[in-house]
Order: C-alpha cells, then structure tokens, then sequence
C-alpha cells in the first residue's frame, strides 16, 4: 500500500471536529467589559441618555421637549462636523490642531470670493472646499511622506492658518444682512424647517449625514479597515498589503474638506462671515473633546465615529440643561473635564483587560 493510501486511510477515520477554545462563563463584569470593547460607542450612548433622563427630571418640560432637544443639535452642528473630521486623524494615533482654524479660513474665502470678486455664491463654496482639500493635501503630505509628527505639523498650520485669514480678510467681517441680500446661497446651511414641533437645519442635516455616511464608509468598505489597521499597528498594515501613505494623504485630504463644509455650517449658523469667529481658536480643542468623550481611542486604530456624534451631543446637553437650570457657567468646563478624564480611563481599562 503506498503513502498516499495510508494519508487517505488515516483521513478518512479522522475526526471531524475543529479546534476550538474552551469557553466559560465570564461574569457580568466580564460581559459588560465585551460588549464595550465591542461596541466603543456603548459608554457615550449610555452617558447621553443618562444626562437626557436627568435634565429631564429636573427640568421638566422646558428641556424634555421637541424645540428643546433639536437646538442641542442646532448648536452642536459646527462642533459635530468638526469632531467627524478630527475622529478620522485620531483613529490613525494622530491629531489635528487646525481644525477649527481651517474652517474659518474657508468660510473667509468663501464669503471674500463672492463679494470681493463678485465670484457666484456656488463657485465661491467650491473654492472654499478646494482650499482645504490643498490645505488637508499638504498636512497629509508632511505626515505621511516627511514623517513629521501630525502635532507639530498642524500646530504650525494652525498658526499658518489663523495668520493667513486675518492678513487675506484684513479683519474684515461681512454682514448678515448683507450676506442675505445678496448672496443668500452661502447661508444656505442655515436654512430652518419644522416637523412636529422640532426644528431642524441643513446644517443638522448634513452632520448627521456625515456622520452615517463615514461610519458606513468605516465599517463596510476595504478604505475604513486600512484607517483602523494604519491607526492600530502602521507596519503591520504595510506588510499587510495597505499603503499606509497613501491612506493617511486621503484622509487628510477629506479632512480638509469636511472642515470647508464646517466653514460653509457656521456661515449658515451665525450668518455672517467673521475671520475672529471663536471657532478658529476653540474649534480644535472642541472638536477632540467629543472625539474623547466619545470613546474614540487617542493610541489610534480603536473607536467610532458615531461615539464622536454623541460626545459632541453629552457636550451640548450639558451646556444646555445647566444653562436653563441656572447653574455657573464654569460646571460645564468641570463636568467636561471629568468626562474627559473618565473616558480616557475607561479606553486604558479596557485595552488592559482585552489585553
């Protein structure tokens, strides 16, 4: 009888199990640990509801309502669109600190091409998001090409950035009222309409948006995996095949386009086009508090977008609710702080114990 006879003999009779780990009842405190590490948005869900249900008690009506619940949303767009944009650097162990600033500096071109140059409202947006893909372009390339540290690059385009909008804009704020009149197209995100009793804007519209269509492009397409494996272990991804400069330059790109659309957000939002607006300075900062509320890990490679979505909403729940309970402005920053705190806590307990 030869070999091969004896291999099929041996086969044949073999059995027909698989090899498999033996399994064993973890405890509750094991099963919620699992369904965390599972599910990373899980604990910021968890934390919304729970503010939502306390505001509600306390304040009854006032903020337990429809209008009440859609201006969170109203006022949390910017941030929103911004923290979606921020998620995606994070997610590769990165961080980006333009942001804010680069939004604003869109938001400039866009109203400066349109009454400066007498450029059409449409044409003077897609300038505007064709800037802060270049902007996002030459970020991404330093990053991944350079190898600079993605702090140090966008510190100093922050600097750049905020530099550029006063010197371009020589300080000039364009009106609403003359923005209105004129170029109403550009308040387009602005635009309000109701349905029973919640308002909602273009600008919530297309946060939400962004945020379905990036945690589908995340968790169902070859690109979202090669973000989480660059994020997670960049030479493993290279010897796995995924070009990792390459994937960092398109997210960079398409972070400088969200942040124009930020830009496009704020004009429907405040109205008026200001080179000063806030958001220039405390837009990056904003932005990686939702990222870190929302369970998004600051090592990279671990989190979700839509954790992201409901770290920008514990942020303006609480800014809202103590805002109408009458409280000190200054026990958001401190709730925001241990909340900070306490989610960075809980991304170390849980890649411990994973571990």
């Amino acid at each position: 009888m030869s070999n091969s006879d004896n291999y099929e003999a041996a086969a044949s009779g073999a059995g027909r199990e698989v090899a498999s780990f033996d399994l064993h009842d973890k405890g509750i405190v094991g099963r919620f640990h699992q369904a965390l590490h599972s599910t990373p948005a899980l604990v910021p869900l968890i934390v919304l509801i729970m503010a939502i249900v306390v505001f509600g008690l306390v304040l009854g009506s006032r903020f337990f309502s429809p209008f009440a619940l859609t201006l969170i949303l109203q006022q949390v767009q910017i941030v929103g669109v911004l923290a979606a944009a921020q998620s995606l650097i994070i997610l590769t162990a990165g961080i980006d600190l333009s942001v804010g600033a680069l939004a604003v500096l869109c938001s400039v071109i866009m109203g400066q091409f349109t009454f400066r140059y007498g450029l059409p409202p449409f044409l003077a947006v897609i300038a505007g998001i064709v800037l802060g893909a270049a902007i996002g372009a030459v970020n991404g390339w330093l990053v991944s090409r350079v190898k600079l540290p993605p702090f140090i690059v966008t510190l100093g385009m922050w600097q750049i950035v905020l530099a550029a909008n006063y010197l371009y804009s020589a300080n000039e704020t364009i009106r609403a009222q003359d923005i209105e009149s004129q170029a109403p197209f550009l308040q387009l995100m602005g635009a309000k309409f109701e349905i029973g009793g919640a308002t909602f804007t273009l600008g919530v519209i297309f946060m939400i948006a962004l945020v379905v269509g990036l945690a589908y492009a995340l968790r169902s397409t070859a690109w979202g995996r090669h973000v989480y494996a660059v994020g997670d272990d960049p030479e493993a991804a290279e010897l796995a095949g995924v070009s990792v400069n390459r994937t960092l330059m398109s997210i960079y790109i398409l972070v400088g386009i969200i942040c124009a659309f930020a830009g496009w957000v704020m004009i429907g939002r405040y109205g008026s086009v200001s080179p000063s607006a806030t958001t220039g300075v405390i837009g990056n900062i904003q932005s990686i508090t939702a990222v870190v509320i929302g369970g998004i890990s600051l090592f990279g490679g671990r989190g979700s977008i839509i954790g992201s979505f409901f770290g920008a909403l514990i942020v303006g729940v609480f800014e809202l609710g103590l805002r109408m309970s009458g409280a000190d402005p200054q026990w958001t920053y401190l709730l925001i702080g241990t909340l900070i705190i306490g989610a960075v806590s809980i991304d170390q307990w849980i890649r411990k114990v994973a571990a």
